[in-house]
């Protein structure tokens, strides 16, 4: 079982001159790159998509979920500004559940969950980094998570 932590696609530039920026949609290269989530989770078990409430979130893992008959859950718990600990303690009870889940976050979060786990004893095979559309999955073992690894292009390989 994994816990895939994904960055949301990318979606124009800050300040978002439209109101709040929690609405800002993903640009075209945000959609592709939603696409190639699609891709990357073919194949993949999936129990649930969970996601910031921020638009760009949703939209990136949205077309996945529809994909594995889900709907995608939003929670503030992993929207920007929320602490790390708290998506830290979500990601851990979480860890013994069967079936592999999404989560779609931003890119300061992400990596402070990452950093933290791996200051406590995660595993971090290759590199560390946390482009927008990328995922970070969470490897698990009797309910601990264990390792984790980086992939800055997900779905690009499947598609060759």
């Amino acid at each position: 079982m994994a816990l895939h932590l994904v960055r949301h696609g990318t979606a124009g530039s800050r300040p978002w001159a439209h109101g709040d920026d929690l609405d800002r949609p993903l640009d075209r290269h945000g959609r592709e790159q939603a696409e190639h989530l699609l891709t990357h989770f073919t194949g993949t078990t999936l129990r649930a998509v969970w996601s910031s409430v921020a638009a760009r979130c949703v939209d990136t893992i949205a077309p996945t979920a529809a994909a594995h008959g889900l709907g995608v859950k939003t929670f503030r718990e992993f929207t920007e500004g929320a602490p790390a600990a708290v998506f830290i303690e979500m990601l851990r009870a979480e860890a013994g559940q069967p079936d592999d889940l999404v989560i779609c976050s931003h890119g300061n979060l992400i990596p402070e969950v990452v950093n933290a786990l791996s200051r406590e004893g995660m595993t971090v095979f290759g590199t560390r980094s946390c482009e927008k559309g990328s995922v970070w999955t969470l490897r698990t073992r009797d309910g601990e998570i264990v390792s984790a690894t980086y992939e800055a292009r997900p779905g690009l390989s499947r598609r060759l």
